[in-house]
């Protein structure tokens, strides 16, 4: 990589270090509130190292020239990647300057356990793990027993979810002016859709981030009363505190808890299904909530393609799996478990109810095809190829077989999304649809071969294609593969395929293609 591409890439990963140390400030409120003086300690010398290597990196390349085409997928990837690096500075710091016995009273009273999940973060790999899991919406965790690591750690985890989903990039563009709007467009383009809700980037940003805010907020109100009805005895502080905690988790599509057991440690059927709500709000496009809020139409909620694909595909998966986790007398109450698991499946949210180690092949191969590989909306805080991918694969398959039965002189377009399209569009449309869950099927496959070749002797060719799968497309939802005491080489593993299923693949191939051949074409 040339300098003045490095200068580039480092200017703009310089003002996304200077954002990251003010989100990783945040969590020292929290911290205060709850008494954890080492943790609020924790993150102000965090904050202050992310901030001065930001500052520094802004300031060294403050005059490198502004970003072109071929450097928006690199400054992408290099971007997520600083960011994941530096967002796990906290897990370290704090691991290592909160006092033994300190640490030892954040376990809760009476838990089954005496080692509080701090301890792993002692471990650098442990703390790029969790923070390449947090920011990229994943959800699979190095800390066993969650509720140890403190409440200012929980919250840090959750927000950094929250933030990782609308996007890193996205959150830039809305508080730091581009020199340009071509270079603004170039960043937007890279990490998100591309498609704009105003006609500048900047503007378009801030909808998002409003509309973010907003659908936060409702489930954030939403979950308090949910959860003052069907658990009237939980302490309101800890109503409130998991509410905030879940409405981020849940809306950005990360998936983690504040509970050891995640949400199967309410012990509540009620509890379940309102925290569906947030899973599949989470899994709609935040382009669709603008042209819903804008043209105040609720029947723009069957005109899109995406939704009503979603909403038909929660309906259906979730009987299809719970009839055959009931055919199978796998789990209690199938059903239960069948609509909770695959709709956060779906939505890649990964909150876990069920053993998923103990489900049968089929149940198992059905979970990773039919939600955590497709995903959710495109536009959305999900992972997987997303939705409009699978509905472009379909199409294009359909136009191919209509076409043997047409002459060739024959002009038709092809509707798509709401789009006519020319059968050379399509034709494009369809190719880079295949192209892109080809990439997503060869990592899932090698993964799983290289998790197949570590893991523990418990476990099955099928828990390894569904640990895969859930770190490939962003799930989080594990079968009991990943642990602190998984082999340091899968751990590693993961971690790249969460970087590449975040950024969808081409950004991180970009990345290394400029790192060792340069940019120019």
């Amino acid at each position: 990589m040339k300098y003045n591409t490095l200068s580039i890439v480092l200017k703009q990963v310089g003002s996304l270090l200077i954002l990251l140390s003010m989100v990783v400030a945040v969590p020292i409120i929290v911290s205060m509130l709850y008494d954890e003086w080492y943790e609020a300690a924790g993150f102000f010398i965090s904050s202050l190292i992310i901030l001065v290597a930001g500052f520094g990196l802004n300031q060294a390349f403050n005059k490198a020239a502004d970003i072109q085409y071929n450097h928006a997928m690199v400054v992408a990837a290099s971007g997520w990647l600083a960011i994941t690096l530096m967002g796990a500075v906290p897990f370290w710091v704090i691991a290592h300057i909160i006092p033994a016995d300190v640490m030892k009273g954040l376990i809760p009273a009476n838990a089954g356990y005496h080692l509080s999940s701090l301890e792993y973060f002692k471990n650098p790999l442990h703390c790029f793990f969790e923070s390449m899991s947090a920011y990229t919406t994943t959800g699979l965790s190095m800390a066993v027993h969650v509720s140890s690591v403190g409440k200012g750690v929980l919250f840090y985890r959750s927000l950094a979810q929250w933030v990782g989903g609308a996007g890193f990039i996205v959150m830039v563009l809305a508080v730091f002016r581009q020199k340009t709007g071509r270079g603004a467009m170039l960043l937007y383009s890279s990490e998100s859709t591309g498609e704009r809700l105003k006609p500048k980037i900047i503007e378009t940003a801030r909808v998002i981030w409003k509309i973010y805010l907003f659908l936060t907020l409702f489930t954030i109100a939403f979950l308090v009363a949910g959860t003052l009805f069907a658990l009237p005895d939980y302490p309101l502080t800890d109503n409130i505190f998991d509410a905030v905690n879940n409405a981020m988790a849940g809306l950005s599509t990360g998936g983690f808890s504040t509970l050891d057991e995640s949400i199967s440690g309410y012990h509540s059927s009620v509890m379940e299904g309102l925290l569906i709500v947030p899973m599949v709000l989470g899994s709609l496009s935040i382009p669709f909530y603008y042209k819903l809020w804008k043209l105040k139409k609720i029947s723009e909620v069957w005109k899109d393609a995406q939704t009503r694909a979603l909403i038909l595909s929660f309906f259906f998966g979730s009987l299809i799996l719970s009839l055959i986790l009931l055919n199978n007398h796998i789990v209690k109450e199938p059903f239960r478990k069948g609509i909770f698991q695959f709709v956060s499946a779906m939505s890649t949210t990964g909150w876990q109810t069920a053993n998923i180690h103990s489900w049968n092949w089929s149940s198992v191969i059905f979970v990773v095809v039919a939600a955590m590989f497709v995903g959710g909306a495109a536009g959305a805080t999900v992972g997987g190829i997303k939705m409009i991918r699978a509905l472009t694969i379909a199409r294009g398959l359909q136009w191919e077989v209509d076409k043997a039965f047409l002459s060739e002189h024959t002009i038709r377009r092809i509707q798509l999304n709401g789009r006519s399209l020319t059968p050379d569009e399509m034709n494009n449309e369809f190719t880079k649809a295949v192209t892109m869950a080809i990439l997503f099927f060869l990592f899932i496959l090698i993964s799983s071969l290289v998790t197949y070749a570590y893991m523990g002797k418990e476990f099955s060719y099928a828990d390894a294609l569904f640990e895969s799968t859930s770190a490939q497309c962003t799930v989080g939802l594990s079968a009991g593969i990943t642990s602190p005491s998984m082999p340091p080489l899968l751990e590693v593993f993961y971690i790249f395929q969460m970087w590449a299923g975040r950024l969808e693949v081409i950004p991180v191939l970009a990345f290394f293609r400029a790192l060792f051949f340069g940019v120019k074409p």
